[in-house]
């Protein structure tokens, strides 16, 4: 494993980081999407010679009506694999939280995540998308793949606001870089692996045995959702801002006839957009990373703003070495839910988990928590060499943390 030094330096503009006895601390004045905040460290962390890797644009994309939100072409980062992983892929789906009206998806159609057009040309691949050994073990010399995320749905929307100029084509954004990578060689995969990180580790979940579906049955298929996890939870004041949330993009981006008909066929679309009602179902093998306190659903589900409007939880949603017993009483309350979310999932053998108790968000992108001398662990085993051991069946992989504070391997994001 690699050793991560941090240095301070500044990200977008607003977040200097720092490393500091087994995590990161962000000074910043707002923070409105944790993914912004993900694609910022994983950006900053990194060796001098890590791997840059081009935007291909699916030029064929157009003509399926598979278009990003402002009408552009959908497009992916692709490094050709080579020796013993020649005919191997790695697909690994980008996140970026969802827009659920139409003011929000206006908003995000003039940046990247809605846009080619303010796609970076050139992007590094580190932790699970890195090409050195000592980085990536396992899956340095395969092909992988960035599919690049520009619908706001999860990849799974299928409808337009004429009037607000929007197309919401997830499903077709996704279906088309399928077909382009089939004809690039994935067709004849020997093995592959569907990852994704927040909104595409939902997305994975959702196209999970769509994509098992995609290869003959000697090719060995997995998936792998990184903090997709997202619970169906009420927040700290009773409400259900994640519900909400969810709703609003099932009905905006006509995502109802994109879920999985073996869960539509007894819940609601809005229920068949969170994992829990999945997971258990999904025929393909799956592996789980996810942090016990995902920092993502603190913020933004559980304690946002909206639903504490008289900053009680304004410090302890910043810094959770601020919070008081009774907040962390409640925090434990969520990882309770999310075992409970996860039991029925264990009891198949196919399957694997990697639950640290860390307020984190997204730990296979980067370096410092996928595959470093420092790296988070349970039981000693990093995040890599658990989704390695279980791909490759070296061994089963059911690993979870014990509650808050005893992992001292976290690498928490705390913010102020």
């Amino acid at each position: 494993m690699r050793k991560i030094f941090l240095l301070g330096f500044v990200v977008t503009g607003l977040i200097l980081v720092t490393e500091a006895i087994g995590y990161l601390e962000f000074n910043v004045t707002e923070l409105d999407h944790i993914e912004e905040l993900e694609y910022g460290v994983s950006k900053s962390i990194s060796s001098f010679n890590t791997l840059m890797v081009g935007l291909t644009l699916i030029t064929g994309a157009g003509a399926k009506g598979a278009v990003c939100l402002d009408g552009t072409l959908p497009g992916y980062h692709l490094h050709r694999g080579h020796g013993s992983g020649a005919n191997s892929w790695l697909i690994q789906l980008e996140g970026g939280g969802w827009c659920d009206n139409i003011r929000n998806c206006v908003y995000r159609k003039k940046s990247r995540r809605g846009s080619s057009n303010y796609m970076e040309k050139q992007i590094q691949f580190t932790g699970i998308l890195s090409d050195k050994t000592q980085e990536n073990p396992d899956f340095f010399n395969w092909n992988r793949v960035k599919l690049r995320y520009c619908d706001g749905g999860s990849f799974s929307g299928d409808s337009q606001d004429k009037a607000a100029g929007l197309q919401f084509r997830g499903e077709r954004i996704w279906r088309a870089a399928m077909d382009d990578l089939k004809a690039k060689g994935m067709q004849n995969a020997k093995q592959a692996l569907l990852s994704g990180c927040s909104a595409g580790g939902l997305a994975v979940i959702l196209r999970c045995d769509e994509f098992g579906n995609f290869f003959s049955r000697t090719t060995k298929v997995k998936c792998l959702s990184d903090a997709g996890l997202f619970l169906d939870t009420p927040d700290v004041s009773g409400g259900h801002t994640i519900r909400n949330l969810y709703n609003g993009v099932v009905q905006l981006q006509g995502v109802r006839n994109n879920l999985p008909h073996m869960c539509t066929d007894h819940l609601n679309p809005t229920s068949c957009f969170f994992p829990q009602n999945l997971i258990s179902e999904v025929k393909t093998p799956l592996f789980i990373v996810n942090a016990a306190y995902d920092i993502w659903q603190v913020q933004s589900s559980l304690a946002p703003p909206s639903a504490d409007p008289s900053g009680y939880w304004l410090e302890c949603r910043l810094n959770h070495g601020r919070c008081t017993p009774a907040q962390i009483l409640f925090l434990q309350g969520f990882r309770d839910q999310m075992l409970r979310a996860v039991s029925g999932f264990l009891n198949a053998r196919k399957n694997g988990l990697f639950i640290n108790s860390c307020f984190a968000h997204c730990q296979t992108e980067r370096q410092d928590t996928w595959f470093a001398d420092n790296s988070p662990v349970i039981n000693k085993k990093a995040v890599a060499t658990a989704v390695g051991d279980w791909y490759f069946d070296r061994a089963e992989v059911k690993l979870i943390d014990c509650p808050y504070p005893c992992d001292r391997s976290c690498h928490n994001l705390v913010f102020r």
